[in-house]
């Protein structure tokens, strides 16, 4: 090789380790600059559903502090699997991101036959936001004043009791049919679209008991309209603090908390991850944010990433055995 190819073959050699390292150097340039335009979140569910709230007031929130759009995307479907399944097929940049429940990123899952993304591979948890409390409640009507007197109902007249739930294989479903389970008695069960009228079948006698969402209730029981007997949180609500837990009322591994989380779609940089869920938690520190959240009965939780993956083996953990030992099936 002659001097003048040597020196060529040099100079190129310089170029390559002068642009790897200028590459290096921009990738985490590009993470600090995020957001690079609008972001959007997708939500699985309608319009004036708990996530699609919350999700509403996190945009807000983050287009004020980042001064970049944020809008929220209605996607409802196949409960809570289209619009999951969209984040799930997303570009992995950060401009996309969404709001997801147990349903769709665990239960579904054990329910259905296929799906359209496989969490563990296609989803890169960020966040669980916040939590609301769910709460076992009765009409009434009922014979019973607190945890131990319907169980004790459900063993001795299980004919007689019929109860709600918000969709067959909700966590609304699987959190009676884990008390029934508990009590040994196979009881009737009546799945309705939602809360309103699961709420209203409870109102009428339609039904006898159910275990729903705090903030589709909480107004009810406090009017004497309905009777709230424990909250399905490990421990007690700050929002609702005479509410005793099921495992206070002698119920063991039965907790269904309706927590919301923030995913992405999986192969976004760390770097990228790192940024939203820093932000996230800031503006959830926020007492504006707080208060809003506040009279949806939600309390806030903005965990890490590698606590998030945790809650959603310990829920698959959970459900798994009682969906088999039911033989739920999705509708």
């Amino acid at each position: 090789m002659t001097f003048r190819s040597g020196l060529i073959a040099g100079s190129k050699r310089r170029w390559m380790v002068v642009l790897a390292a200028a590459m290096l150097w921009c990738l985490p340039a590009q993470a600090q600059e995020w957001p690079s335009g609008q972001v959007t979140i997708i939500v699985p569910f309608s319009a004036g559903s708990t996530p699609d709230t919350l999700a509403r007031i996190l945009a807000e929130a983050l287009q004020e502090r980042l001064k970049h759009p944020f809008i929220v995307e209605n996607r409802a479907g196949a409960s809570g699997n289209t619009g999951t399944a969209a984040v799930a097929k997303a570009a992995p940049d950060g401009q996309t991101l969404g709001v997801s429940i147990v349903g769709p990123l665990v239960i579904n899952a054990l329910l259905f036959p296929s799906m359209p993304y496989d969490t563990a591979k296609h989803i890169a948890p960020i966040s669980i936001l916040a939590a609301q409390p769910s709460v076992l409640v009765a009409t009434n009507g009922l014979a019973a004043q607190d945890v131990a007197g319907v169980l004790a109902l459900f063993r001795q007249e299980p004919d007689k009791i019929t109860y709600g739930s918000i969709g067959r294989g909700s966590l609304s479903h699987l959190a009676m049919a884990s008390l029934a389970i508990s009590a040994k008695a196979n009881l009737a069960h009546l799945p309705f679209p939602g809360s309103p009228a699961a709420v209203t079948a409870l109102l009428r006698g339609d039904v006898q008991v159910a275990v729903l969402p705090a903030g589709s209730v909480a107004e009810l029981g406090n009017a004497g309209k309905l009777k709230m007997l424990a909250v399905t949180s490990a421990k007690r609500s700050p929002l609702l603090p005479e509410l005793p837990t099921l495992g206070e009322a002698g119920v063991a591994n039965v907790e269904a908390d309706a927590w919301v989380g923030l995913i992405a779609p999986a192969g976004t940089g760390d770097a990228v991850l790192a940024k939203i869920q820093a932000q996230a938690a800031a503006v959830l520190a926020d007492p504006a944010v707080v208060a809003k959240l506040k009279p949806q009965y939600m309390s806030v939780i903005a965990s890490t990433p590698e606590q998030f993956r945790a809650v959603l083996q310990q829920e698959h953990d959970r459900w798994a055995p009682v969906i088999a030992a039911g033989g739920i099936k999705a509708e």
